[in-house]
């Protein structure tokens, strides 16, 4: 059986979706602190929180896990910038809760759900996984703490993992079954067309003076249905006994006010915004180098066009 935790969130729900309709048992654990119940279709569900040690062993004790796929966490950097604490505590202090009980009951496979954040500023674009390491924000820099542990404690031992650094996940299933739903939403292209569906009256974008082309920040964009087939690659890569590090993007990079413009499209409607300025811990431009995930992961991103990423979350949203 496969734990998912987070699996009441974004894009613990589409991974969970996807596991238990390719056949495998899985069991959802959130303490719906930020995901929704309503989210969680599939599996065995457990209302819980990693801080709770107790809970813990009573899920490893009832199951038989064999695989933990980790993406419950705090995910906002400029909160993380605010509450440093916070997020040291929950991302990597639960983390290593979670790792002590799966070395107590012998589960040795794990898939981390890790960040682009972690590369800071870039020397170099695009981005890849041999980039130096130098996060910029607390969110960025608990997401490493966890991937030096997970490195550490693979050495001479049988636990094995995969470490997945998303880059800027986007969309909804395909179907608008599920998809992103924050409270309160940070997230560009959601607000965008909570803008369009008359939920916002504008939308703000944060820095008009980065060095790109029209002035905003550039990331690249990758739809959670191909963040959640990565996840698919990852069991089959465990199931050989390796541990590695992947970058999760399509290779190219869009702007803020290119974004804005595509939700305009999908749309129909105009879209106001308003420039202030930066905001702390923000990367000019992210934009991943994905070619050791599509050799060595087998992996590649099947939805590239911008348009076709957010025509699923307007459906999704359309919903809500």
């Amino acid at each position: 059986m496969i734990l998912i935790t987070g699996a009441g969130g974004y894009i613990g729900s589409h991974v969970n979706k996807l596991m238990f309709e390719e056949g495998y048992q899985t069991i959802a654990l959130d303490n719906l602190l930020n995901g929704h119940e309503d989210l969680i279709k599939w599996g065995k569900f457990v209302l819980g929180d990693l801080k709770d040690i107790k809970l813990l062993n009573f899920v490893f004790k009832k199951y038989d896990i064999d695989t933990v796929v980790h993406l419950a966490a705090l995910t906002s950097v400029n909160e993380s910038v605010q509450f440093p604490a916070k997020y040291y505590k929950n991302n990597f202090q639960y983390t290593l809760n979670l790792l002590n009980i799966m070395e107590k009951f012998n589960v040795g496979k794990f898939i981390f759900s890790s960040t682009a954040s972690v590369y800071g500023e870039p020397d170099s674009i695009p981005i890849s996984e041999k980039h130096p390491l130098k996060p910029v924000n607390p969110y960025g820099k608990s997401k490493l703490m966890v991937e030096n542990l997970l490195s550490e404690r693979s050495k001479n031992s049988d636990f094995n993992y995969v470490c997945l650094r998303y880059f800027n996940a986007c969309g909804a299933d395909l179907s608008a079954e599920i998809g992103e739903n924050h409270d309160p939403e940070t997230h560009l292209i959601p607000i965008a067309l909570n803008v369009a569906l008359n939920k916002l009256e504008k939308i703000t974008i944060y820095g008009g003076d980065y060095p790109t082309p029209d002035g905003t920040c550039i990331r690249d964009y990758i739809h959670v249905h191909d963040i959640a087939t990565a996840h698919l690659k990852g069991l089959e890569f465990l199931d050989e006994n390796k541990s590695d590090v992947f970058n999760l993007g399509i290779g190219r990079g869009f702007s803020v006010k290119e974004i804005i413009k595509s939700c305009r499209e999908v749309t129909g409607y105009e879209i106001p915004t308003v420039v202030e300025n930066r905001r702390e811990g923000d990367p000019a431009i992210l934009i991943a180098d994905n070619k050791k995930a599509k050799k060595n992961l087998k992996w590649k991103a099947e939805i590239n066009d911008i348009n076709s990423m957010i025509k699923t979350a307007y459906n999704y949203q359309k919903k809500l």
